[in-house]
């Protein structure tokens, strides 16, 4: 069952990088977001491989940094499963796992967080993560 939202942040693509193009293409994309996790503001930065499978859909993976407005921070690691948009957009679907010893923020030690992710063709990004329960 899903849950609460605990996470929903926006913000920018950074970079994109050809990783290969053999058997399939494999793209590399670091972006940087703001936001809330758990109610708390946020910036949250990661890097995520895309691979494209022979019907045309997406699988990534990736990690990442979050740092709260008071400096504690968790890291993350995810998964999902994506389609290309027009002009480049990109949307995925997949979960993610977080790590902290921040007090704050210990409760994601245990969560398994799904999540929307979405980039537009201007490279501008939208998450929303919530609670699977």
């Amino acid at each position: 069952m899903i849950g609460n939202i605990v996470l929903e942040v926006t913000g920018k693509r950074i970079v994109r990088r050809v990783l290969s193009v053999e058997p399939a293409p494999k793209v590399e994309v670091t972006f940087e977001e703001s936001g809330t996790l758990l109610g708390h503001p946020i910036n949250n930065m990661g890097t995520y491989w895309s691979g494209f499978r022979p019907d045309g859909s997406l699988y990534g993976e990736g990690q990442g940094l979050v740092v709260t407005s008071e400096g504690e921070m968790a890291t993350w690691k995810g998964q999902g499963a994506g389609k290309l948009g027009p002009g480049g957009a990109v949307s995925y679907r997949g979960s993610l796992y977080f790590n902290s010893t921040s007090a704050k923020l210990a409760s994601l030690n245990t969560m398994a967080v799904v999540f929307e992710y979405e980039v537009d063709a201007a490279g501008n990004t939208k998450t929303k993560g919530w609670e699977w329960k």
